[in-house]
């Protein structure tokens, strides 16, 4: 990187937490949970927890509001 300060360089999330999606959705965490845990190509599980790929959701979210 260049010479920008660790604490001003702005890094975007790639996974987001069921809060975060919660926020970034505007649902609730059992509706969250039950879409990171299906079939949509978007979630991902790292130990117990469970994590929406951003990149991947927001194509599923594309696809599916149209």
């Amino acid at each position: 990187m260049t010479n920008i300060p660790v604490r001003e360089r702005k890094i975007e999330k790639q996974l987001l937490n069921i809060k975060e999606i919660c926020l970034y959705l505007g649902i609730g965490q059992t509706k969250a949970r039950e879409l990171v845990r299906g079939n949509n190509g978007f979630g991902v599980q790292i130990g117990n927890r469970w994590y929406a790929n951003k990149k991947e959701l927001d194509r599923w979210l594309e696809k599916n509001t149209a």
